[in-house]
Parts: C-alpha cells; sequence; structure tokens
C-alpha cells in the first residue's frame, strides 16, 4: 500500500478535478468566460511536463558520473513521458485559443516558444536514435539534454514576456493570479496541478519499467 498510496492518490485528485472543474462555478470574466475552465487542464500539463523534465536532466547528469545504463533509460522515459504532457499542453492551449483568441494557433509567441521547447525534447529522441553505440548515445544526449533544459526554461518563462503577446501573464498581460482566480477556483487548480504531476510520474515509472524488461532482454 505505501508503494501505491501516491497513484491513487493522483487518480483521485484527477477524477476530482474533471468532476468540480466542469460543476462547480467560476468567475466571469470578459472573453474568456466558462473558457477558464480550461486552466484545470492546460495549466497542469505543463507543470507535469516541466517536472519530468526536470527528473529527466537530473538523470543525464548522473549518468555522466555513474555511466549507469538506468541512469540514462531515467533520463530518455522521463522525456518521453514529459512529451505526452507537452503536447497535451499545446492541445488544449489551442482548443482554449480558438475561444478567446477566434483561432487555435494564431502564432502568439507563447505558442511559438512552447511548440518549440516541445521540439527541443523531439529533437532529443531523434539524437538518441541516430547514435547505434550505447556508450556514445548516453553521453551525447546526456549532455544534450543539459542544455536543452535551461533552452526550455528561457523559451517558456523568458522570450513570451519580452514579447506582445496575448496569453496571461506574458507582453503586458496580468496573469491569472492578479485578478479572478478566487477560491473556489484554487480548490480545483492546485489538486489538479498535483494529480497531473502524479499521473505523469506514474507514467515515467511504467515506461522505465517496460524499457528496462527491454533491456534487459536484449542483453541475454
Amino acid at each position: 500500500m505505501y508503494k501505491t498510496w501516491w497513484k491513487i492518490l493522483g487518480s483521485v485528485l484527477v477524477i476530482y478535478t474533471a468532476i468540480a472543474g466542469i460543476l462547480m462555478g467560476v468567475p466571469r470574466l470578459p472573453i474568456i468566460n466558462e473558457s477558464i475552465r480550461n486552466l484545470y487542464f492546460h495549466v497542469p500539463m505543463w507543470f507535469a511536463m516541466i517536472v519530468l523534465f526536470s527528473i529527466s536532466v537530473f538523470y543525464s547528469i548522473k549518468s555522466l558520473s555513474s555511466k549507469s545504463e538506468i541512469d540514462d533509460i531515467k533520463a530518455v522515459e522521463s522525456v518521453n513521458a514529459g512529451i505526452i504532457f507537452g503536447l497535451l499542453g499545446l492541445v488544449t492551449g489551442a482548443i482554449w485559443a480558438k475561444y478567446t483568441w477566434g483561432q487555435f494557433w494564431s502564432f502568439d509567441p507563447k505558442q511559438n516558444f512552447a511548440a518549440i521547447s516541445v521540439l527541443l525534447y523531439f529533437a532529443y529522441l531523434i539524437l538518441r536514435n541516430a547514435i547505434d553505440e550505447e556508450q556514445k548515445r548516453a553521453k551525447i544526449s546526456a549532455i544534450y539534454n543539459i542544455f536543452a533544459f535551461p533552452m526550455m526554461v528561457v523559451l517558456l518563462f523568458v522570450l513570451p514576456r519580452l514579447k506582445d503577446s496575448l496569453h496571461p501573464g506574458n507582453g503586458g498581460n496580468p496573469g491569472f493570479n492578479s485578478y479572478d482566480l478566487d477560491s473556489r477556483m484554487r480548490m480545483v487548480f492546485y489538486p489538479a496541478c498535483l494529480g497531473w504531476i502524479l499521473i505523469g510520474y506514474w507514467i515515467y515509472t511504467i515506461r522505465f519499467r517496460i524499457r528496462s524488461i527491454e533491456t534487459k532482454q536484449q542483453h541475454n
């Protein structure tokens, strides 16, 4: 039970988010209106992605010194899981943009830089697949990952603030913390963030176990 409590918690929080996110009241904001409910899904996807990419860069750094295949597998599988949430973040963002900005993709700086940040990690996977020798692949991809992570942070949190943007919290626009993210929304938003992060970590552990089994079978 002690090994599964966080899985149960993550599942309960996501189910709670889905139900409460639809049924509970939200502030009536101009333009955004009911679409503000997407906050419970869109933003937590990015938080989950960032946590998973953080795990990946940790194991990439560790693998450079340990030369451990296990650390390398953990690094790549956390990226694989993180990309899932990055894509979900892009999709939920595009849907939200359609209802608030009038089109799925308006080439807003936040959208563009978010897409580039996900592509950075697709490039990481392509790089790995292009190298056959295991030790060389692990070393080069780890170095790439160490540089990709700060680039991702800059793309998501720094550059959009320097450009004119429709996205809340960028280009001079106030973020949701600045207005009308009332107590009702906080009761759903914070559990949503934790729930999706736990689900993301769960996906990562499943992928890691599968890859570990496949690797052992290849070595036998």
